[in-house]
């Protein structure tokens, strides 16, 4: 496995453990708990952005710009569906 996979890897593995935490936090019973999930979040989601940002820099994970005619044909699809 090259270092590109690795990282893609461990990208995916951390956006998972954010998404577990995110429904652990909606579903805390106490406060205490809830803090825990909390902490446990933003660490999760500060370790994705630094795996992010390193993904980037090595040119790994490319975004793309949306054009504007596609974004405003969005908006005008859900304000109309409301």
């Amino acid at each position: 496995m090259d270092d590109k996979n690795l990282m893609q890897n461990l990208l995916m593995l951390e956006k998972g453990c954010c998404d577990l935490y995110l429904h652990g936090a909606v579903e805390s019973a106490t406060q205490n708990v809830l803090g825990a999930f909390n902490s446990a979040l933003d660490d999760s989601l500060s370790m994705q952005d630094e795996i992010y940002t390193k993904m980037t820099n090595k040119g790994w994970y490319n975004v793309c710009d949306v054009e504007q005619t596609k974004i405003d044909q969005l908006k005008q699809k859900f304000a109309t569906a409301q």
